[in-house]
């Protein structure tokens, strides 16, 4: 393991309540990160899509007949008035209009900031995997010297 031997040291002078709690605590925060790891690809994925429909739309006409999504099942038609601009939801309920260069900047700025966070929350959630399986392993092997000491 890449870990340091004083990490492992002060793992092993604790008692198995203690280990227990360390693993517990771990585990724990290993699953919540790996939450809003998961909430963080969903968010990429949806400003990914919406980037590329930015693409799409810019390419049509005006006067062109498009369906627009109301939500993820339903779609009404549309004529588009103007391709050159869009309304950019910044969150709360705010939405301000840019244009289509404007919009593509906004999503590929939210797309590498999402991807960031997403490499940092990934080392953090391996670093604290790596606890984890420390805490257990030591625990494992106090509780087999404890059964074999009985």
């Amino acid at each position: 393991m890449a870990t340091s031997a004083g990490s492992w040291k002060g793992l092993e002078r604790m008692s198995v309540e203690q280990l227990k709690a360390v693993k517990e605590q771990a585990d724990l925060e290993v699953n919540l990160l790996q939450e809003s790891l998961s909430n963080i690809r969903t968010a990429t994925t949806r400003l990914e899509i919406a980037s590329s429909a930015l693409n799409d739309l810019s390419l049509r006409p005006q006067g062109n007949q498009i369906l627009v999504p109301l939500t993820a099942s339903l779609y009404v038609p549309a004529t588009l008035h103007d391709s050159q601009h869009v309304l950019v939801d910044v969150g709360t309920g705010y939405f301000i209009q840019k244009t289509m260069p404007q919009g593509k900047h906004y999503c590929d700025r939210k797309i590498n900031l999402l991807k960031s966070n997403f490499d940092q929350l990934l080392q953090v959630a391996s670093k604290k995997k790596n606890v984890a399986d420390e805490a257990g392993v030591i625990l494992q092997a106090k509780l087999k010297q404890l059964e074999s000491s009985s």
